[in-house]
């Protein structure tokens, strides 16, 4: 089976959430923002915003901030997770998923490659047990 993306309208490209999102990101100079359409992908949400703070308490503030435009927005948070540990807050809108990370978390789960197209990531080799290889390698002598 195969899912394609489907482009947005131009009126539609950018609803009132998604420019609460943001702006609040904008306002609290988050890093490297990613907006990521994600309809035909997955039916958890529209769109998964991802970006990155320098440091903990900057994550943690960036994703109070998005919660608080949301709701002044009229936009209600269904929650927020991670906030207590502050390396990876997820904030949920409904129809926006918001991930705020530090860089090298951001960069080990890699979520732009996971849903920027819809392609599978690639599979490492799984290496053979150390054990095992050492009893082939033992009685081929």
């Amino acid at each position: 089976m195969i899912t394609r993306k489907r482009l947005r309208p131009v009126e539609e490209r950018a609803s009132p959430l998604q420019q609460a999102v943001t702006t609040a990101l904008d306002d609290m100079k988050a890093v490297n923002i990613r907006v990521l359409d994600v309809r035909g992908l997955t039916d958890i949400a529209d769109t998964m915003v991802i970006a990155s703070g320098n440091s903990d308490r900057h994550v943690r503030s960036i994703a109070e901030r998005v919660a608080a435009k949301a709701k002044a927005a009229g936009f209600r948070p269904l929650g927020t997770e991670g906030t207590r540990d502050g390396e990876w807050v997820l904030v949920d809108l409904q129809d926006i998923l918001v991930h705020v990370m530090l860089p090298r978390v951001r960069e080990f789960y890699g979520l732009e490659h996971l849903w920027d197209n819809g392609a599978a990531a690639p599979v490492a080799a799984v290496p053979a047990v150390a054990g095992a290889s050492a009893r082939r390698r033992r009685s081929a002598r």
